[in-house]
């Protein structure tokens, strides 16, 4: 399809060097390279494609501050139906994301529909330099003002309590974890969430569905590391009826239950291999069979993913799946432990006092200053969750108002070493737990061989004791 351009004088003046990022595609090479002769000088940085796939790929790995496409490419000239389903597409990955479409076959049917399906502005070929560039600048500022409110409102969003878990994070170290919840909170980007046990990575997540455009949608949570193996695929995607000897009646899996929403998918690390490449198909196609069904699925879910575990070590240990890793970190959000953020310890400390306080019916209560002291000093290994369960237990026992440190009962150091007959059985359990937990660095699995134990026995223990994993 060859095409007339006009490289007019009517050039629109350039006061500054935009420096934005354009994608232009066309099947039409000298199109592509009138282009760029147009646009460089201008200060747009280019990228240019041939395909409606190779858009799609380049959005996948890059960021652009406006995409510039035809209607029509080679498999259908006219139509323009190719352009359109490559605008939808992109509109449903990031609605806030500039395109301008353009064609030389242009009617008023094909423009209506396209700006129907979310195109910001109209160009026909043979295009007038003065428009086109008009229209890229003003779209280009649109799309930034666009996404700079998108984040101010999440931003705001995450500063108010109503609809949102408590996030307490004053910490140095915890303002990059908050900008980076702010920024990618009202996107749909699976977030992994790393951290050590107890660290509150369930709250993180909570927070990015809470600042979604899926908050109104539900929030499914799943202990993946928990499941046993011979149910995994039966609680993930559900089964008919008959699929096996227990499937009595027809069951909805967490994926249909999270469709529209989001899904957390907590110690991700210890999925069987076996499994992994079930879930990797389904984050992949968005299409699932229920158990025992041969009738294709459509699920449509956000997934935030969170371990202790360092998945980089497991993918060369052989026990990830590294293309499963590149699906589940499109960004990734650590949690630092509570000992590198102890300026949040007396705000966290009081917000669990007044809330087991309330819970409890018990009268008001205040921490006294030595009290206070010791939390600051202790190294809390089982980070928020540990400072949440001591000042629980302390509100139940303390007689007075005023919480003392033998209300917390932190152990000291020289409690570990207390021997071994003078401990309780379940204390000995508990102490040889928390010891594998931490010689495999987390890694459940790895725990629980070293133990005896199968990784379902394991979590059932690690609820009993309160050694939490988010």
């Amino acid at each position: 399809m060859n095409t007339t351009i006009a490289l007019s004088s009517k050039t629109m003046p350039v006061s500054s060097k935009t420096g934005a990022r354009l994608l232009i595609a066309d099947d039409q090479r000298d199109v592509l390279e009138a282009l760029r002769l147009l646009l460089k000088p201008e200060g747009f940085v280019i990228e240019a494609v041939t395909s409606p796939s190779g858009v799609l790929d380049a959005l996948e790995s890059r960021e652009f501050d406006a995409v510039l496409i035809d209607l029509n490419y080679t498999r259908d000239t006219t139509s323009g139906q190719e352009g359109l389903d490559l605008l939808s597409r992109i509109q449903a990955s990031d609605s806030t994301l500039p395109v301008i479409v353009m064609t030389a076959w242009g009617s008023v049917d094909v423009a209506v529909e396209a700006m129907r399906r979310g195109a910001r502005d109209f160009i026909q070929k043979p295009w007038e330099n003065a428009r086109l560039l008009a229209v890229l600048r003003t779209q280009i500022e649109l799309g930034g003002a666009l996404r700079r409110t998108q984040r101010l409102e999440a931003e705001n969003r995450l500063l108010r309590t109503e609809g949102l878990p408590k996030f307490i994070a004053s910490a140095d170290s915890m303002q990059p974890v908050l900008r980076l919840i702010s920024s990618v909170g009202p996107s749909d980007a699976n977030v992994l969430i790393t951290g050590e046990h107890g660290c509150g990575k369930e709250v993180v997540a909570r927070t990015l569905h809470a600042l979604s455009n899926r908050a109104s949608r539900p929030l499914v949570a799943v202990n993946t590391g928990g499941l046993p193996e011979g149910i995994f695929e039966s609680e993930l995607f559900g089964h008919v009826k008959g699929a096996f000897t227990d499937a009595r009646t027809d069951r909805i899996g967490r994926f249909e239950l999270a469709h529209g929403g989001t899904l957390f998918l907590d110690e991700i690390a210890n999925i069987p291999l076996s499994q992994q490449a079930k879930l990797l198909r389904v984050l992949e196609s968005g299409e699932m069979e229920r158990v025992g069904s041969s009738q294709t699925r459509r699920v449509d879910v956000r997934i935030i993913s969170a371990t202790n575990a360092d998945l980089n070590e497991e993918v060369a240990g052989g026990r990830f799946r590294q293309d499963l890793l590149f699906r589940l970190n499109t960004v990734e959000a650590h949690l630092p432990p509570l000992r590198e953020r102890r300026q949040d310890i007396p705000l966290l400390a009081m917000y669990f006092l007044n809330r087991y306080a309330e819970r409890y019916r018990k009268p008001a209560k205040t921490l006294d200053p030595s009290a206070m002291q010791a939390m600051l000093e202790y190294p809390w290994p089982g980070n928020v969750r540990e400072l949440d369960h001591a000042i629980e237990r302390a509100v139940l026992l303390s007689g007075g108002d005023v919480v003392r440190i033998s209300d917390l009962a932190l152990k000291s150091p020289r409690d570990s070493t207390q021997r071994l007959e003078d401990l309780s059985l379940e204390e000995v359990e508990s102490l040889l737990i928390r010891k594998a937990i931490d010689r495999f660095g987390g890694n459940i699995s790895q725990a629980a061989d070293a133990l005896g134990l199968s990784r379902s026995a394991l979590y059932r223990r690690l609820q009993k004791y309160g050694i939490g994993s988010s």
